[in-house]
């Protein structure tokens, strides 16, 4: 319903402003004196640095507010392009205005909205575990070469001790599933994912029974993971922290606050993709499910 109101605006406004461009086309004089000439440019300009400021803190920070930011500071650099060369074409710096509009305004402008969208469009990518992501997890060796990523596949061999065809193979298999890519420099590194369980009812036979193992040895080992840090928790120094609470929502808010959780997690998980100086690698858990009362026998 919003969608549609906001839309029929859109639509709405574009419409209004067809005769109301006409009629400016044919009223307005071609030379107007004004007073305040310099606040007003002083102050689109203390705008358009506080944008770039901004947008600067917010990019580094990969976070989703950059993205209309960016997308505003290029709107209003397109803007500062388009007053320069109008209203400065009678004097004798308009060519100094075209050429910075050409070569500074309308390109930096272009390489922000770019940004924008490719902030808007780096998400984890999502999708469901596969049999084929099952055997992966199955067999040692893949969790063997990707522990000691970044690393070209001579280093992987050298690492674990298995054959270098064997790492070749590894890394091949994983790059197919989207878990690793080759960096400009020849070194493997490891991609985030963020991978949904699958569901028994999906799977007939002997691959309903295997993914329904699955699913029981991966929360064996959830609580066994949550019991040994648990036991150790004392020992972990600034490196662990937990956190619990109980709240009420609706299944509309429980959906949202779910994906912000997504969102943040995929923001830390692209956050750098090269190892830097003390870095740890740490197991991050997010669960939340109705209490036993709540729950139909």
């Amino acid at each position: 319903m919003i969608r549609r109101i906001l839309l029929a605006l859109l639509a709405g406004a574009a419409v209004c402003l067809v005769p109301w461009t006409v009629y400016l086309a044919h009223t307005l004089p071609d030379r107007y004196d004004t007073g305040q000439w310099r606040a007003a440019w002083v102050g689109f300009d203390i705008a358009l640095l506080l944008c770039f400021a901004a947008g600067a803190w917010l990019g580094m920070r990969r976070r989703r507010a950059a993205v209309p930011l960016l997308s505003a500071t290029a709107a209003l650099l397109c803007c500062d392009a388009w007053f320069d060369v109008i209203l400065g074409w009678t004097s004798d710096e308009r060519w100094a205005s075209v050429a910075l509009a050409a070569l500074v305004e309308i390109p930096v402008a272009v390489v922000l909205a770019l940004a924008a969208r490719r902030l808007l469009s780096d998400t984890t990518p999502q999708r469901t575990v596969t049999l084929r992501d099952i055997a992966m997890r199955e067999d040692p060796r893949y969790q063997r070469v990707t522990r000691v990523l970044p690393a070209t596949a001579e280093q992987v061999a050298r690492a674990t001790g298995l054959q270098q065809a064997e790492v070749e193979a590894c890394l091949k298999t994983l790059q197919d599933n989207g878990f690793v890519r080759r960096d400009r420099k020849g070194k493997w590194i490891s991609l985030p994912q963020d991978l949904r369980e699958p569901r028994p009812e999906d799977y007939d036979g002997e691959e309903r029974e295997r993914v329904a193992a699955f699913l029981d040895a991966k929360y064996e080992n959830e609580i066994a993971l949550l019991s040994w840090a648990a036991t150790h928790r004392d020992e972990f120094g600034p490196w662990a922290t937990a956190q619990r609470t109980s709240t009420r929502l609706t299944e509309e808010e429980f959906r949202e606050l779910d994906a912000e959780y997504r969102e943040l997690i995929a923001r830390y998980c692209q956050r750098r993709r090269r190892p830097a100086a003390g870095e740890q690698e740490l197991s991050v858990r997010f669960y939340a499910f109705p209490l036993p009362e709540a729950v139909p026998a």
